[in-house]
C-alpha cells in the first residue's frame, strides 16, 4: 500500500515521503496512529502543493535575509557602543552579543536575534570590530562595531 508520511516514522520515512509499505502495518499502524495517510492522486497533488509553497515561502526568507546583509555591510552601517575604558584603552568590562543587538535595534531599527551573532569572545577594548552575523543558513553578514569611551 502507498502512503505519504506526516510525520517521522523511524525506519520507514520522513514526512512528505511517499513509500510504498505492507498494508497491514499500513493499516493497523501508520492510518490508525494518524502517522501517515493513504496515498491517492488527490493526496500527492496536494502533497506537491504544500512542497511549493513550501520551496516559495523559503526563497522569500533567504531573500529578505540577503537584503538584510546588504544593509549591514553598508560602509555607513556601524553599531556605536559607549562604554568605560581605562587609560590603556581596555574597557572595564566587556561588549556581548546582546548589547552589540541592543545597539543596532537603537540605532537602525533592525532586530537580530543575539543568538546570531557570533561573536566568539566579547570584545574587550575601544575601537572597531568586525562581527559575522548569521542571518541564514547560507547568508552571513559582517557588521561593523565601533566602541568610544564613555
Amino acid at each position: 500500500m502507498k502512503v505519504i508520511f506526516l510525520q517521522d516514522v523511524k525506519g520507514k520515512g520522513k514526512k512528505g515521503d511517499v513509500k510504498e509499505v505492507p498494508t497491514g502495518y499500513a493499516q493497523n499502524y501508520l492510518l490508525k496512529n494518524n502517522l501517515a495517510k493513504e496515498a491517492n492522486k488527490g493526496s500527492i497533488s496536494q502533497l506537491a502543493g504544500q512542497k511549493k509553497a513550501q520551496e516559495k515561502h523559503e526563497a522569500e526568507i533567504l531573500a529578505e535575509a540577503k537584503k538584510l546583509k546588504d544593509f549591514l555591510e553598508k560602509e555607513d552601517t556601524v553599531v556605536e557602543i559607549k562604554a568605560k575604558a581605562g587609560e590603556d584603552s581596555r574597557l572595564f568590562g566587556s561588549i556581548p552579543s546582546k548589547q552589540i543587538a541592543e545597539g543596532l535595534n537603537k540605532q537602525y531599527k533592525v532586530k537580530i536575534d543575539k543568538r546570531k551573532i557570533e561573536l566568539e569572545t566579547p570584545i574587550r577594548a575601544l575601537g572597531y570590530t568586525n562581527v559575522p552575523v548569521k542571518l541564514h543558513h547560507d547568508v552571513t553578514a559582517t557588521i561593523k562595531v565601533h566602541v568610544v569611551q564613555e
